[in-house]
């Protein structure tokens, strides 16, 4: 069997950047080389596509974006070619291209738009497709869709940008505190603060309208965060539940990538009964959204034993040290064949 031509596409004009070159330069590490032909397509800061074939250190450095080794490059528009259109100074080199696998976190890479320009060429998505991934990345409309599926979710209320602070004032007041103040779309806890009373709620939506033009507002919930990892199309694989450990505040972006002063448990010391229980509400809500491929579904078991909805994450960390990878390990699938697996179910092997 011949090798499958895979872009792996990095980088990202996201705020999320240095985390994909992380993840992507993991995901090329571990790739099964004797099935898969990794094409490196880095995407810059500023929103330029190259096709990339330096040492793949400088991806983990960032230090991949320079003239030697990058090419101008876009994926051909034709359904028909499948194909990366590499353009050199005198030819265009087209590229067959088997399935595409974005490695990119949070905007411009995991809320659709990267995902609608793959499909719309026809090539086959390593992961969730543009419906699903514009629904997960937006944290109201998912919450809407997982409560309709009999999944609860945290109260709250959406703040559009030069709404009245007043009316947000007014809103929120049957919240209760803590409040969480969120960007409706952004990932990695950026522009998320955890507010304890009402003098903190301006400086607090001000800052989650840096990161989006729509804020929503949390109450807050007790107990702690649980994650899911899930995995297929139809038939889903289903990691072990982690748990996080908090000493204080919230799993903000520092402690995501640093673990400071908290702790990740996978298992999660949890009852074997209610961990199944999670299981089961991660695969209602993977299927409620429409998500494919891969996901990380983000749930909190609060002081009553209540699963209540978080988050799912179409394009999860992937590091070797990653949440994702750890539950699938904790499962018995390692790092190189959750690679594999996730490649095979977009191309239908």
């Amino acid at each position: 069997m011949k090798r499958l031509n895979i872009a792996v596409l990095f980088g990202g004009c996201s705020p999320e950047y240095g985390v994909s070159l992380q993840s992507a330069y993991s995901i090329i590490k571990h790739i099964d080389t004797d099935k898969y032909m990794p094409i490196l397509i880095g995407i810059s800061s500023k929103g330029d596509w190259y096709r990339f074939d330096g040492d793949i250190e400088k991806i983990g450095t960032d230090t991949w974006c320079n003239p030697s080794d990058c090419t101008p490059a876009a994926f051909s528009p034709d359904r028909g070619a499948h194909t990366l259109l590499v353009f050199h100074q005198d030819n265009v080199v087209k590229l067959p291209i088997d399935a595409a696998f974005p490695v990119l976190h949070g905007k411009n890479g995991e809320d659709g738009t990267v995902q609608g320009l793959l499909e719309l060429s026809g090539i086959p998505l390593v992961g969730c497709g543009t419906l699903s991934s514009a629904l997960c990345m937006d944290k109201d409309l998912a919450h809407k869709l997982a409560q309709s599926a009999g999944v609860l979710v945290p109260a709250s209320v959406r703040l559009k940008k030069n709404m009245d602070t007043r009316i947000a004032l007014t809103q929120v007041k049957s919240l209760g505190y803590p409040l969480f103040i969120k960007p409706v779309r952004a990932g990695s806890s950026y522009g998320i603060t955890k507010v304890f009373e009402q003098r903190e709620l301006p400086s607090a939506i001000e800052l989650a309208f840096e990161y989006d033009d729509e804020v929503i507002i949390e109450e807050g919930i007790t107990g702690f965060e649980v994650g899911c990892a899930v995995m297929g199309n139809d038939a889903l694989t289903v990691g072990e539940i982690d748990e996080i450990e908090l000493a204080d505040g919230f799993f903000n972006f520092t402690e995501k990538y640093t673990l400071e002063t908290s702790a990740i448990h996978v298992p999660a010391r949890i009852p074997k009964e209610k961990a199944e229980e999670i299981k089961q509400t991660a695969r209602s809500i993977y299927q409620a959204l429409g998500c494919r491929g891969f996901a990380r579904v983000d749930m909190f078991l609060d002081n009553q034993g209540r699963i209540v909805f978080n988050e799912v994450n179409t394009i999860p960390g992937f590091t070797p040290h990653s949440r994702y990878p750890n539950m699938m390990k904790a499962a018995g699938i390692s790092f190189g064949q959750v690679i594999s697996r996730v490649i095979e179910l977009a191309v239908g092997l």
